[in-house]
């Protein structure tokens, strides 16, 4: 959760480049970058993580909060290659919509419902390591609005 008072204004993805021969995980991670009222000081949070990729530089709304979220997300494989969450997409407050350039399997989803202040926790949703398996990392995440 961001501190009290805070809201997110940008964020930061880890992302596990294509792997061409080996296990593809793409999207480890959704780092959320808080932000006071009054703009003094940023404060990143991030929930659980997968253990591949690096972190993409930040994103920031020019003006206001995040307040939705567009998960992209690929289907189960088969035989192939699972890599379940790929990509987000945000909305600030302004109606910008925030993406980091991606390489993108699946499609994205609908939107999720707008916060009315912005978007202030974050909960992830994270496969662990299968060995011998397919890895697919992060799978789901959950994000709280906060009115204050």
């Amino acid at each position: 959760m961001c501190p009290v008072g805070f809201h997110a204004r940008g964020f930061s993805l880890k992302l596990e480049q294509y792997q061409w021969f080996g296990d593809d995980t793409s999207l480890n991670g959704i780092r959320l970058l808080c932000f006071s009222s009054n703009n003094i000081g940023e404060f990143p949070i991030q929930s659980t993580e997968g253990a591949w990729g690096s972190w993409t530089s930040p994103v920031r709304c020019r003006n206001g909060n995040l307040i939705g979220f567009n998960l992209g997300v690929s289907p189960p494989q088969g035989d192939g290659d699972d890599t379940a969450a790929n990509n987000i997409m945000f909305k600030c407050s302004d109606e910008t919509i925030l993406v980091k350039l991606w390489l993108l399997w699946g499609s994205f989803g609908g939107w999720s419902q707008s916060c009315n202040i912005g978007i202030c926790g974050i909960s992830t949703r994270v496969e662990r390591y299968q060995g011998k398996g397919d890895d697919t990392a992060l799978n789901d995440v959950k994000f709280t609005c906060c009115e204050n």
